[in-house]
């Protein structure tokens, strides 16, 4: 959607300003007279108060005091709508805390199995070719997370259930 400029802008005060960034600037001035107020803002929730984990003292004070979320389920229902690059990344950079699990629990849900040996995801490309109780061997894509930040598929691997995570 494009945006419209306030319907009295304020004439560019500065002559080498881009027509561009001219709008910009009227497009910032105008949001700023649209700010919330103070008891617009939701009351806060009963139980203890938000603990951020990095805490910025300078921060402005509209931003968010309390997660986006607070309950389990409600973030559990918004992994379900995650792309899968957002749940790689997730996976792989929040590690250690409930969000990384919520993710890896969304990636086996699109059949996506983590090799512990490897670290890394991997799903069948196609069924395997063989098939005991120790492993299998076929065709697998596996998400590569170090140097590409894509999925490749490796054919002839043998995926060994020892490192199969299975939590």
């Amino acid at each position: 959607p494009k945006l419209t400029a306030p319907s009295n802008p304020t004439p560019n005060p500065n002559p080498s300003m881009s027509a561009e960034l001219a709008a910009t600037l009227n497009l910032l001035r105008g949001s700023m007279l649209t700010l919330p107020e103070a008891l617009e803002a939701p009351e806060k929730p009963p139980g203890p108060a938000y603990q951020p984990r990095n805490l910025y003292p300078l921060a402005h004070p509209s931003y968010p005091a309390t997660p986006l979320f607070a309950s389990h389920s409600e973030n559990a229902l918004l992994f379900e709508r995650l792309p899968m690059d957002a749940l790689f990344f997730v996976f792989y950079f929040q590690q250690g805390t409930p969000q990384q699990v919520l993710a890896a629990r969304q990636l086996k849900k699109h059949s996506w199995r983590f090799h512990k040996k490897y670290m890394t995801w991997f799903q069948r490309h196609e069924e395997p070719k063989i098939a005991t109780d120790e492993f299998e061997e076929g065709t697998y894509v596996y998400f590569d997370y170090e140097s590409g930040w894509c999925q490749r598929i490796k054919s002839e691997f043998k995926f060994e259930y020892a490192y199969l995570e299975d939590e």
